[in-house]
């Protein structure tokens, strides 16, 4: 295959870059490599895959319409996996333009080029953030997501609907992905395995929100890209029982499907933060904090739907996915 990723300098991106590459499918990766965070980290995960001759990387953004264009009248991609976005519930609070530019305006020109250029399958990244003020455990695709609490996971649902009116208008094959709390080695130093680990290996507090009582369902990098990578090779179809009077918000009679991917397994954040202090044999100073604006109380998804059609489902423990990850962070930051 050849495969456009975008978002390829991403922790995401970056490790389905690799494992496409692995299995010998060419690959083309994007990123804007713009300064949310630290871009010699982007930097470094792209140079795991310049070895490979079939890897070409381009500096764009998606929100570049003309240059996106351009893009596809230069390669014949077979499948896209859109992972370019901005990320970040608490960032969305302070730059909501960020997120129109990249989740909005970015992934109508990416539909719009898979329109154009006759995309066998576009699968993209979505969020456990669309479940917002959802309370009922564990979340199923076949709930409603119709109450967002971030602008982060109101771009997020947005993405669906959009993808939904393209497969139904235009046919084009679309899977989003909702993915849970995705951790590990190459991982954001946005998100809390990795703001928690250099300050408590620095001697500094942790903030903890929601004085550590909310659960997250901690996914491993692995599982996240063996996911992607087994729905990116069955593109989705209509679901034939699909009923206009009592609507699966998972499928439809379009060639669209979402589904999650995450343990089914949720656990505490005090009892996250216990296992890596075992495992850099330090105690964190914890500084306990009330919820924060956007966040939710507890994430954990159903898989059943990807386990059925895939025969698929996270296999890696927290407990080992957690060593995997500050033995690359005290690799990587030689400390």
């Amino acid at each position: 295959m050849t495969v456009l990723v975008t978002g390829a300098a991403g922790f995401i991106g970056a490790a389905l870059c690799l494992k496409l590459l692995l299995r010998g499918d060419k690959v083309v990766g994007i990123d804007n490599l713009n300064g949310y965070y630290d871009v010699n980290l982007k930097l470094a995960r792209l140079g795991r895959l310049e070895q490979f001759p079939h890897f070409q990387f381009l500096e764009l953004d998606i929100a570049d319409r003309s240059g996106l264009n351009a893009l596809f009248l230069s390669h014949c991609f077979s499948h896209v996996v859109n992972l370019a976005a901005q990320a970040g519930v608490r960032y969305s609070l302070e730059n909501p333009h960020a997120y129109i530019d990249a989740n909005i305006v970015g992934f109508t020109n990416l539909l719009e080029c898979c329109r154009h250029f006759k995309i066998g399958h576009l699968v993209y990244a979505s969020s456990s953030s669309v479940y917002g003020a959802n309370t009922k455990i564990p979340f199923s695709v076949r709930d409603n997501v119709d109450h967002p609490v971030s602008l982060y996971a109101a771009t997020k649902k947005a993405n669906e609907l959009m993808a939904h009116t393209y497969s139904h208008l235009f046919n084009i094959p679309t899977t989003g992905l909702r993915f849970f709390t995705v951790y590990g080695p190459w991982g954001r130093p946005d998100m809390s395995p990795f703001l928690f680990t250099r300050n408590i290996l620095a001697g500094k507090p942790i903030d903890v929100f929601n004085f550590g009582n909310h659960r997250r369902d901690f996914t491993f990098i692995d599982d996240i890209v063996d996911g992607v990578v087994n729905v990116l090779d069955k593109p989705s179809v209509a679901n034939p029982r699909w009923s206009g009077s009592l609507p699966d918000p998972s499928s439809s009679l379009a060639p669209y499907r979402v589904y999650n991917i995450g343990n089914h397994n949720p656990v505490k954040l005090l009892d996250f933060i216990e296992l890596l202090e075992s495992c850099l044999g330090r105690k964190a100073i914890k500084n306990l904090l009330p919820m924060q604006p956007g966040d939710v109380q507890d994430t954990c998804a159903d898989v059943a739907d990807l386990e059925n059609d895939f025969a698929f489902k996270p296999s890696i423990s927290l407990a080992d996915g957690i060593a995997q990850f500050v033995a690359w962070y005290k690799s990587y930051y030689r400390c």
